[in-house]
């Protein structure tokens, strides 16, 4: 993948790419509804990435666990809402409504959620200040590290679709659902390619 520069020319591909997408819904019946943020910010070298943090180890679920800001909505939230409110109680960064580009595939959660991804625009200049109580440290993931042969399928259950991982040295594996919405983000966003990800299955010690 091409050197991605944080510029309105990104953001412009981006919005139109990913407003041209034909998003899946996911029924809500019996799962809970939540939001992520896929943000994405200008890196020291002004390159476009990815807010990515490794979740409190102390938290009741997925601590420890890489993930993108997010969490289950309030009443009367919308997805992008919720996605806005959690990126700024978790990482201290505020963005108005214009800033959403659109929305992802919603995804199902062995631990009882649908997450629907929020695709946002971040800003430059930005001091990312992580609530140490939800995260425990943050990352900003270069857009250009996500391509196709990061990919890697692992076996699922017995009957189940592959787990699906991408591979990000010297980070190690990063599992899904996390790896699935980076995966759909970049090949949707920036090679306008409609990859569906909601079906992959996720690792055992995600499930709770």
């Amino acid at each position: 993948m091409a050197d991605l520069r944080f510029d309105p020319d990104l953001r412009a591909l981006l919005a139109t790419r990913v407003a041209r997408f034909e998003r899946r819904s996911i029924p809500v019946e019996g799962l809970r509804p939540a939001a992520v943020a896929l943000v994405v910010m200008p890196d020291p070298e002004a390159r476009a990435s990815v807010i990515l943090t490794v979740r409190a180890s102390g938290l009741s679920r997925h601590g420890g666990q890489w993930a993108c800001p997010g969490g289950r909505l309030e009443p009367g939230e919308t997805p992008e809402t919720a996605a806005l409110r959690e990126l700024e109680e978790e990482v201290g960064l505020a963005l108005p409504p214009e800033n959403v580009l659109g929305c992802l595939d919603d995804y199902a959660t062995r631990s009882g959620f649908v997450m629907t991804p929020i695709v946002v625009w971040g800003i430059s200049g930005a001091v990312l200040r992580p609530d140490p109580r939800e995260v425990a440290s943050v990352v900003l993931l270069p857009l250009e590290e996500l391509t196709p042969d990061r990919v890697v399928l692992q076996p699922g259950p017995p009957g189940s679709q592959p787990v699906l991982a991408l591979s990000l040295p010297p980070r190690g594996l990063l599992y899904a659902p996390t790896a699935a919405l980076l995966h759909q983000l970049a090949e949707v966003a920036v090679h306008g390619r409609d990859t569906r990800v909601a079906h992959f299955e996720q690792p055992r010690f995600a499930w709770k």
